[in-house]
């Protein structure tokens, strides 16, 4: 059964850096695509960033020069670094994770075959 666990959000001040995590589990996604999104209270989930199985990183226009996506493919997980914290980055981060076949892949289109459960962030002014 494949897992994605994520872990490291909470409640931070403005200006401060988060780590973001995501185990997976169940097989092996050296060949996959993954990346996380987030859903902000009332808002639709937005792809926030990824990175393709050969290790190129993505990035919505909101998070570049923020956020940093990186993988280690020996320990199946990939993170989230996430600098320069604002109270609008406030949202459930969710993993994802695709085949290197998936469509829409890497920006809002992209249809993860795998998701987590999702660890809140807020970011208090």
């Amino acid at each position: 059964q494949v897992q994605l666990v994520e872990s490291g959000g909470g409640l931070v001040q403005a200006g401060v850096s988060l780590r973001l995590s995501c185990a997976a589990s169940g097989r092996t996604f050296t060949n996959y695509h993954m990346g996380w999104f987030r859903q902000a209270p009332g808002k639709e989930r937005e792809f926030v960033a990824a990175m393709s199985w050969r290790g190129s990183p993505y990035y919505t226009d909101s998070v570049k020069g923020r956020f940093t996506i990186s993988r280690d493919n020996a320990k199946n997980t990939v993170y989230l670094q996430m600098n320069s914290l604002k109270p609008e980055d406030t949202a459930v981060y969710y993993c994802a994770a695709s085949g290197s076949w998936a469509v829409g892949f890497p920006d809002q289109r992209w249809k993860p075959n795998y998701w987590g459960q999702g660890t809140q962030v807020t970011v208090s002014s």
